[in-house]
């Protein structure tokens, strides 16, 4: 009888124990490094026990949200955003890698020639339709199109979405000649989908982005947010970001 009390009491301070250590993390990131980061999260769950909740969004917004006032416990930003947020996410930071500009066309279309940056040139203006964002890699592609005297020709054939991921699920629905600019990663993330990733843009006009994880200061867990954080810089994570088109 003492014997299945002391049972019943062990199993009880061991599922209070669990409760109390299992700690959700709550996450604000950037979109780009969104497959890696899945399988980061994924990982640190399975090994710590702590839930990984991730709300992604676009750079802009993030630094809507924050200044906001709004509280996570890691932010995922480029690292420019996050030197905004001073005094509001720590300096112990994680490089997560860096994402890329690619080109997408929907399934069966022929793909434009990009194998050069006159060639990119002559592919845009011949084609049909042009889509891309209107966040940190959308403002890098306009600025590009006008370096190269593409913007105003191109404008009346042009549609932009906030985000990446409307990008793609336009270019998916998409018909004739239309050509669509995101993250590599973005790209990859619809490939079940049919969509064909053409290459990246030529080397002499490629635009990289680099994200970083922080804790915030004011984070609701935040020694599991520190912990996830050091995860994310550790070679395990490392290959995950790798495997999922983050260099």
């Amino acid at each position: 009888m003492k014997s299945a009390a002391l049972w019943l009491l062990c199993a009880v301070a061991g599922s209070t124990a669990g409760s109390i250590m299992a700690a959700e993390i709550k996450v604000l990131s950037a979109g780009a490094v969104e497959p890696g980061l899945r399988a980061a999260a994924g990982a640190y769950s399975k090994q710590s026990g702590n839930p990984v909740n991730i709300v992604f969004n676009t750079a802009p917004e993030i630094r809507k949200r924050i200044a906001g006032g709004e509280v996570f416990d890691v932010v995922v930003a480029p690292p420019a955003a996050l030197e905004e947020f001073s005094g509001k996410v720590s300096s112990d930071r994680a490089g997560l890698g860096r994402v890329g500009l690619g080109v997408a066309v929907r399934p069966g279309a022929e793909p434009p020639d990009i194998s050069s940056t006159d060639a990119l040139k002559r592919s845009v203006l011949a084609a049909d339709s042009i889509v891309y964002n209107r966040a940190s890699t959308g403002i890098y592609l306009e600025n590009l199109f006008k370096k190269m005297g593409l913007y105003d020709p191109i404008l009346s054939k042009t549609t932009r979405y906030p985000d990446a991921g409307a990008v793609m699920e336009h270019v998916l629905k998409g018909k004739g000649k239309e050509i669509g600019f995101g993250p590599i990663t973005e790209i990859l993330l619809h490939r079940d989908k049919g969509l064909k990733l053409v290459g990246p843009l030529p080397a002499d006009i490629q635009n990289y982005t680099s994200y970083s994880a922080a804790p915030m200061t004011s984070a609701a867990q935040p020694e599991p947010a520190r912990a996830f954080v050091r995860f994310l810089g550790s070679p395990e994570s490392k290959a995950l970001f790798s495997a999922a088109g983050i260099e």
